[in-house]
């Protein structure tokens, strides 16, 4: 779904966007060959993040996965 982003947010809709982010604390990362790793997913339970790994192994088990907590994510700044 596209978004509106000439659409500006009243403060209490931006905490309520930012809390709504934070729950979704687990990811998959996918390792990559230079130590670095890219966020592939996030989810709310550790339960689905190992679920959907599982699959993401299926479908390519010559890539590298790993399930983590992401609780310092990365800001993006507009």
């Amino acid at each position: 779904m596209p978004q509106n982003i000439e659409l500006k947010a009243t403060p209490q809709e931006n905490h309520a966007i930012a809390y709504k982010e934070r729950l979704n604390g687990w990811a998959i990362a996918r390792l990559q060959p230079n130590a670095e790793r890219e966020i592939v997913a996030r989810f709310r339970s550790r339960s689905d993040a190992d679920g959907y790994m599982q699959r993401l192994s299926q479908m390519m088990p010559n890539a590298s996965f790993v399930v983590v907590f992401d609780c310092q994510r990365d800001e993006v700044v507009a």
